[in-house]
């Protein structure tokens, strides 16, 4: 909305920097850490009035786990709200309005509506279990066949730039031009398969956001890089134009996620819910596809790589050992709780091992 602002550049020679994405990113994400700090404590306060508080389970955890969770008992949840509400109005204020921005804005709705539904329904019966995980993937399904319809058939260049598939460490495409019939199962498995990673890491107060952000920060780069023609040429990556301003929208997940993260850092005031986890999962699983960088996540969201393949090989293992289980909780950080790590301890070790595996993941723009 504020790029119109360039264009009388004439009138006031400062305002051509509206044109500029980094001038724009940093604004978002100025915008979106201020709406949060501003808009927290009446959300907050409207959330405990409304008693939406987190539901646990009940007799199922282990030792310190219930301890742990009585204490958190009549924490409310949903905080989510509060990210999404702080993203979406700073991206519709600086993101200059395109294709992947509003296919980022569907994701980032549609799920962040699906986490609504999940968390409403486990505040109002007062169980964790919520949506059916079946409604959860139906859900996500039709949205990535509405992404997909707007993102292969909306002009040809756009159809072109998102059949490419790259790969990190090869210099060339790994296949030059993707069917639909690929595109979209594919871009499912990385839009929901994100969603559910940061959804099975949103367990400690503070976890999942913080990680969050290391991965927006990374993606913000890729994004600039994808979208700028000369850096595209210089790192050998595929030239995307007009996905640089996703660079914004991943600069407001940080602003608004700092925000968040300033009442969510232990011991937490508010949790994030699904409302939070689901879209913040997808909508970074959108930008990763968007920008040709969907296996980078793999190596830049490693966190949530870990949190999502300890509960695949806890459930293998004991499917298929009689029982017998490799950890003892999953997800991952929960085995460590077990161990006796503290709370902030465990976090902050988390949140070292994610601005690794980033930078890990930027390293990949230049080894080919």
């Amino acid at each position: 909305m504020l790029t119109w602002l360039a264009d009388y550049e004439r009138f006031w020679g400062p305002l051509r920097l509206f044109r500029y994405e980094t001038f724009r990113a940093l604004g978002g994400a100025a915008t979106a850490l201020l709406l949060g700090f501003i808009f927290a404590p009446w959300l907050f306060a409207k959330l405990r009035e409304l008693k939406v508080a987190q539901a646990f389970r009940a007799a199922d955890e282990l030792g310190i786990l219930t301890a742990r969770n009585e204490a958190k008992v009549g924490t409310p949840t949903m905080g989510g709200l509060l990210i999404y509400a702080a993203v979406t109005v700073s991206v519709l204020l600086w993101a200059r309005p395109n294709l992947y921005v509003a296919v980022c804005l569907l994701v980032f709705t549609g799920l962040g509506a699906i986490g609504f539904a999940d968390d409403y329904l486990k505040v109002a019966k007062k169980n964790s279990k919520g949506l059916p995980s079946r409604w959860k993937l139906a859900g996500q399904a039709a949205l990535t066949l509405v992404a997909v319809g707007l993102l292969y058939f909306a002009n040809g260049e756009t159809h072109l730039a998102m059949s490419v598939l790259r790969a990190p460490f090869f210099k060339n495409p790994v296949w030059a031009a993707m069917p639909v019939w690929f595109v979209a199962p594919f871009f499912f498995l990385v839009m929901a398969g994100s969603s559910n990673a940061i959804n099975l890491t949103d367990g400690v107060d503070g976890l999942a956001i913080g990680c969050t952000i290391t991965v927006a920060l990374v993606y913000a780069i890729f994004a600039y890089c994808a979208g700028n023609a000369r850096i595209a040429e210089y790192l050998n990556i595929s030239y995307v134009a007009g996905v640089g301003e996703l660079a914004v929208v991943c600069a407001a997940l940080v602003g608004g996620g700092l925000a968040f993260l300033w009442y969510n850092a232990h011991p937490a005031s508010i949790f994030m819910g699904d409302t939070g986890s689901l879209a913040l999962g997808g909508i970074i699983g959108s930008i990763a596809f968007m920008t040709q960088q969907p296996f980078t996540l793999v190596i830049v969201g490693g966190i949530f790589v870990m949190e999502a393949g300890s509960v695949i090989l806890q459930v293998a293992s004991f499917k298929l050992r009689g029982g017998k289980r490799i950890f003892l909780k999953s997800p991952i950080h929960h085995h460590f709780e077990m161990l006796g790590w503290a709370e902030p301890k465990l976090v902050i070790r988390f949140w070292i091992l994610s601005v690794l595996f980033a930078l890990a993941g930027l390293g990949t723009l230049k080894l080919r």
